[in-house]
């Protein structure tokens, strides 16, 4: 069975044979019109050939030619019968030897047609009224109507009356030895002598049915020969417009083999859907390059940034070890909780390129950055909110301070002597700002700064600065809120970091998703404390 669908299984077989039956089915419809309409119209023309005869017959009779004297010439291709009121035949075709079709089977009268018109009943004459004197004196004038010259002379009869032909029929008649079908005129006259008569005329319906089997014959050769050639034409037009996707499907394989994503399917030099599918092939190739690429730089640098505090603290386990009195337990603890807050964030990173979605509690931003400044009052650098009243967002609690965080960490770490944190709301959003009044960020690093692992002090210890995770961590959540972070130029002449998120509609609360509930119920334990 399968080697029996192998041939169809393409889609170069499955459009020729489609193409092939709609023709197919085109053709045959019109087979039939064309047959039906041919046959009908040849039909329409011996009925009307018949009625022709038949009408030139009654009008013998109507004028009262006898019937044994009746001029049927053309009769051997139009046979002709006339009967009496009773059916009876009174005179036939010579050459007629069978008739079917007519109603009267009877192919010779009982007895010889009559030579001799029937008698008419004379028309009585007018009786003249008036002075036969005036008459007599006005016979001279040839100026009088002259109208009635013609007219049938005082006594004659009248013509009959011809009836126009009725329903036709189609029999058979056998003329010289051959059997033809034909289509029957029918005709009455009546208002004559030993009337009325009824006239049947033939037509031959040989030449209808030599055309429509001539036809045939032509759409049964013609129909296949027409058939195979569309299939054909199908199938090389339909190779030619597939080829490209042949090359792109092998350039594909070789690449899944290869495992080489530099490489890219060939785009036809076309503005067709095939074109478009290499171009969106080679799109794909090269987002799948960069996240491929992405993530090895992810692995690599993570590797870079977890080797030097595991390196240290193993140093100083070991030197602990062997010399008890020489261990630095507070760089021992600061590195574990500097590795601890590396994992942290590597985790969150990790679920977030796994595209989960932030939830959408209710909660006050405001509040949120009056709660997370006031744990701050002891660090190096202050930290003043200037925060009013109440601005609610919808989202996660624990993300949102991760990012708060992140940002207040970065400003502390980059400021000279003050950190400043707002909330406000403007059209429709709510705006939290952190800025300092640090260096900056040269303009041309201000998308830079978002990437992972990057970090533009280069010359700071590893020790004191960051491992280059919190503002892209920062960044993807705020994405993941609807809304955007953006870095500029404080006030201060130091970095100005701007979290642009909707502020929250009256939908009603809707309970967080369980990841993101795990994010936001435990943030120091889970994302690790950012609060050291």
């Amino acid at each position: 069975m399968s080697r029996l669908r192998r041939p169809f299984s393409s889609v170069r077989s499955r459009a020729a044979l489609a193409a092939t039956a709609v023709v197919a089915v085109a053709l045959v419809a019109a087979a039939f019109a064309l047959l039906f309409a041919l046959r009908s119209n040849l039909t329409n023309e011996a009925s009307g050939q018949a009625d022709q005869f038949s009408n030139e017959v009654a009008q013998q009779i109507a004028r009262h030619v006898p019937i044994g004297k009746l001029d049927l010439e053309g009769s051997e291709d139009h046979p002709t019968q006339v009967v009496d009121a009773k059916g009876r035949l009174l005179i036939a075709s010579e050459d007629l030897a069978k008739i079917t079709g007519t109603g009267v089977s009877a192919v010779r009268p009982p007895s010889p047609p009559s030579t001799t018109a029937p008698a008419p009943t004379p028309t009585p004459t007018p009786t003249p009224t008036g002075d036969d004197d005036d008459d007599d004196s006005g016979g001279d004038d040839d100026s009088g109507d002259d109208s009635d010259d013609d007219a049938p002379a005082p006594g004659a009869p009248a013509d009959g009356t011809v009836s126009a032909p009725g329903k036709h029929r189609t029999g058979s008649a056998t003329v010289d030895g051959r059997t033809v079908d034909y289509v029957f005129s029918e005709r009455r006259v009546s208002d004559v002598a030993g009337g009325p008569y009824t006239v049947f005329t033939g037509s031959s319906l040989g030449p209808q049915q030599s055309a429509v089997r001539a036809t045939t014959i032509a759409m049964a050769i013609g129909v296949p020969a027409l058939l195979v050639v569309v299939g054909g034409v199908t199938w090389l037009v339909t190779r030619r417009a597939l080829r490209p996707v042949e090359g792109i499907r092998r350039e594909m394989a070789a690449i899944t083999a290869s495992e080489d994503l530099t490489r890219r399917v060939p785009e036809p030099q076309t503005h067709d859907e095939v074109a478009k599918l290499a171009r969106t092939t080679n799109e794909t190739l090269t987002a799948l390059e960069a996240s491929v690429d992405r993530q090895r730089r992810f692995v690599a640098d993570a590797s870079h940034e977890l080797r030097s505090p595991i390196a240290s603290l193993r140093t100083q386990l070991e030197v602990g070890e062997a010399h008890p009195e020489l261990l630095d337990v507070p760089g021992a603890v600061a590195d574990t909780v500097r590795l601890q807050q590396l994992a942290a964030d590597l985790l969150l990173l990790a679920r977030l390129d796994a595209g989960e979605q932030a939830g959408r509690t209710r909660l006050d931003l405001a509040a949120l950055v009056r709660e997370e400044v006031s744990q701050r009052s002891t660090d190096r650098i202050p930290v003043t909110a200037d925060v009013r009243g109440s601005v609610e967002v919808a989202g996660s609690r624990g993300q949102l301070a991760r990012v708060l965080g992140n940002l207040l960490d970065n400003a502390q770490r980059h400021a000279a002597g003050e950190v400043r944190a707002t909330v406000r709301r403007e059209r429709g959003q709510v705006v939290l700002a952190v800025a300092d009044d640090g260096s900056g960020v040269p303009e041309t690093e201000r998308e830079r700064i978002f990437e992972r692992f990057v970090r533009l002090d280069d010359a700071r210890s590893r020790d004191d600065g960051g491992a280059g995770l919190g503002l892209a961590i920062a960044r993807d959540v705020a994405h993941r809120h609807g809304g955007t972070l953006e870095a500029g130029r404080g006030e201060a002449g130091g970095a100005l970091f701007e979290l642009r998120l909707p502020a929250a509609g009256r939908d009603p609360e809707r309970p967080v998703p369980t990841g993101a509930s795990a994010l936001g119920a435990a943030p120091a334990q889970v994302l690790g404390d950012r609060r050291e």
